[in-house]
């Protein structure tokens, strides 16, 4: 994780000049939210944070690649015995990129977006799933001063679990700040 890390400042570092000559708008963002299972008995809403690195490629197209983690909530059921237990909820990771298609001006956007992703989803007593996904949505932007902006999503979130999936809505709220601009 800290190569990984330290590999991406690098990148950052170094891409600078090339992004300012090609006119490339490149950014990073924190967020956070809820994410709530659908048709899933395994587990209940939770929590959800991440990182988002936006580079605006021309001005409508925005490739986005991140990193979210959720911890979701346990269930407690009695699986028709007089005895409660309690399943764990699981936390769920994942390594991907969104594609964004931007409508707006310099203060507003509104974006529809679709992504692609790794995902790995863990829960105690149970065997880890790493698997693929996808996630789409739409979101609005708001730009109060020059180079910050505020973001609100809505997306859901499938991961192909083998015959069977499983599927999240997720809500964030978060900030970009443009990191390497040409304005």
């Amino acid at each position: 994780m800290r190569k990984i890390f330290l590999t991406t400042l690098l990148a950052l570092a170094v891409g600078a000049g090339l992004a300012e000559a090609a006119g490339i708008h490149v950014g990073v963002g924190a967020f956070g939210g809820v994410s709530v299972p659908i048709v899933n008995d395994l587990s209940k809403q939770g929590s959800m944070f991440g990182i988002r690195v936006p580079v605006k490629l021309v001005p409508v197209v925005t490739i986005e690649p991140y990193f979210a983690s959720s911890s979701l909530g346990d269930v407690s059921d009695n699986f028709g015995t007089p005895t409660t237990y309690t399943r764990d909820g699981g936390k769920v990771s994942a390594y991907g990129a969104n594609a964004l298609l931007t409508f707006g001006g310099d203060k507003f956007q509104l974006y529809p977006f679709v992504g692609l992703a790794s995902f790995k989803v863990t829960r105690s007593g149970a065997e880890d799933i790493s698997d693929s996904g996808y996630n789409f949505g739409l979101g609005l932007g708001i730009s109060p001063i020059s180079k910050l902006s505020i973001h609100v999503r809505g997306e859901l979130t499938m991961i192909a679990t083998g015959e069977t999936s499983q599927k999240f809505a997720n809500a964030t709220a978060g900030v970009s700040y443009a990191v390497f601009s040409s304005k």
